[in-house]
């Protein structure tokens, strides 16, 4: 029986990215798939004639450079395409416009609020030196706090210093951020609630927080901290949708010599003596390895492939506990033309970015109030993104294929399990909502794909449907993520890692985990390190 040097669970971008750079460095490599595409959440597939869909994520922006470089992915294909802007639309027919020229934007915000023109550059400012510092840890390990390691002293340094370079003020100012909400955040900045509303729903996006929850100020950073070629905080699309991401990186990882089988769901890692060995899949196959390393989440990791009785005391508590929290739902339409947005005949741009249907933040609140009682809001939160007008490759011509990102969706609903009928009348909901702002709409709908946090569970495998393996809190980052004293992608069990978004630095398509789970496995191994650390732009 063929031994690997590694088998890596789960075909999710950070799998690849992991298998890779192990590959890379010499390593025989076999990542296992539970489904016959690979991709994880990064997908693309055509589920209706001549449309291709990203079924789960759908812009690029947290994909790190220095990958991008390192496995040289725009060779096997990856190529993003930046675009313009974004815009909110309110609930009265008011529009406002975030332009990704400066100029542009500031011009155009001083017609809709003269103060809030400089308070957006005043926000952005401090936002990207505050993105700055978290930059610099997203390919570094986080440090034990409780370790007298020299590397864990050298990181706990690094960081003190990163920090310090602020400023007294701006510490204070950088604590107090993390405790915020994003309303109370975005009030030290503006005032127009339009304005308000669009720069608020980045930090709601994928958490099962509101916008005066605290720490929501810190997911709005966490979606501003991207790039497109070192535009900070721009936003991008994959040409051919987002699983061209996943392709680009498995042509890498082939190209190093790594294998991935796809078809082939895990049953439970093998364990013996304490030491991972390998994993026996559903059909009853066992395949051996000197390392196991999970890409799934910290939940399904512990609770659903593993033997409770194989793990230290405590273990399976934590995992258990470890918060996912599911709140957003996605639906993807194929429509036979351009859908007609209010005010889009006088400005075509609507058209042509990213469109928020989200009213007020009073709205928002209201939208976040049902989702705690466990079901959806009539008036939900909607971000709509047209792809196809950049990228002619998503649907046939003179037709196009509409993403929509709702937030919040349950992924427990309060008079029962969901069924086929719930999620067909969730995105009526939204259908509904996108046809009060574009008159006409639904006559375009050519066909429709629907998911709810149960469908992003059963099919990717996301514990309750949440997009970033378990909740962006300040409890669960950093050298929390995904518990104390693992956060080092090093689990429990002997020979076992994870590289999946339950470890730092969390979800968002970057590869980043993947890639750091890589170099502290190339470590253990004694093998020469291939996985780029730094990938910061000076300040």
């Amino acid at each position: 029986m063929k031994k690997y040097d590694a088998i890596i669970i789960g075909a999710g971008h950070n799998g690849i990215t992991n298998a890779a750079y192990l590959a890379k460095a010499g390593l025989d490599v076999l990542v296992v798939e539970k489904n016959d595409y690979i991709g994880g959440g990064a997908v693309s597939r055509e589920l209706h004639n001549g449309f291709t869909y990203s079924n789960c994520s759908y812009v690029c922006s947290m994909m790190r450079q220095a990958i991008i470089r390192d496995l040289d992915l725009p060779k096997h294909g990856m190529m993003v395409i930046p675009y313009p802007g974004a815009l909110a639309m309110g609930e009265n027919g008011e529009v406002f416009h975030s332009y990704s020229n400066d100029e542009v934007a500031y011009n155009h915000t001083r017609g809709v609020s003269p103060h809030d023109a400089d308070g957006l550059m005043r926000l952005f400012a401090d936002l990207s030196r505050y993105a700055q510092v978290i930059r610099k840890t997203l390919m570094r390990t986080p440090p034990d706090p409780t370790s007298f390691k020299p590397r864990d002293i050298k990181e706990l340094l690094f960081l003190a210093k990163e920090f310090w370079k602020l400023g007294e003020r701006e510490i204070y100012e950088y604590v107090r951020f993390f405790t915020m909400s994003a309303a109370d955040f975005l009030d030290e900045y503006l005032e127009n609630d339009l304005i308000k509303a669009y720069m608020a729903v980045s930090g709601i996006i994928g958490t099962a927080l509101g916008v005066y929850s605290p720490g929501s100020a810190y997911i709005l950073l966490h979606h501003v901290m991207g790039d497109v070629d070192g535009n900070l905080g721009a936003w991008g699309l994959a040409r051919g949708g987002m699983g061209s991401i996943s392709k680009a990186l498995e042509g890498a990882a082939k190209e190093y010599g790594a294998e991935i089988r796809t078809g082939a769901p895990v049953e439970k890692i093998i364990v013996k003596k304490g030491k991972a060995v390998g994993v026996a899949l559903e059909n009853g196959e066992e395949l051996m390895s000197n390392i196991v390393v999970s890409n799934l989440d910290a939940k399904r990791t512990f609770t659903k492939i593993m033997d409770r009785n194989d793990l230290p005391e405590g273990i399976y508590e934590k995992a258990n506990n470890f918060k996912f929290r599911g709140s957003s739902g996605k639906v993807n339409i194929a429509l036979s033309g351009l859908p007609k947005f209010k005010g889009a005949a006088e400005n075509p741009f609507i058209n042509r970015s990213s469109t928020y249907l989200i009213g007020s933040m009073k709205s928002m609140e209201k939208a976040y109030d049902c989702w705690k009682r466990g079901r959806w809001s009539d008036d939900p939160i909607v971000e709509t993104v047209l792809p196809s007008p950049w990228d002619p490759t998503v649907a046939p011509p003179g037709q196009h294929w509409m993403s929509c990102f709702v937030q919040y969706c349950p992924a427990e609903l309060a008079d029962g399990p969901w069924t086929p009928e719930k999620r067909d009348a969730f995105g009526a909901t939204v259908i509904n909502k996108i046809e009060r702002y574009a008159p006409g709409f639904k006559e375009l709908i050519l066909h429709t794909e629907i998911r709810t946090p149960h469908e992003i569970e059963q099919e990717v495998g996301l514990t309750e449907g949440n997009i970033f393996q378990g909740e962006l809190t300040i409890d669960q980052l950093l050298f929390n993520r995904p518990f104390p004293g693992y956060a080092q992608y090093r689990m429990p069990v002997k020979n076992m890692y994870m590289c999946g978004s339950s470890t730092h630095p969390g979800g968002g398509v970057s590869s980043a985990c993947g890639a750091n789970a890589a170099r502290e496995i190339l470590m253990d191994l004694g093998k020469v390190n291939t996985v780029p650390e730094d990938d910061c732009y000076d300040d």
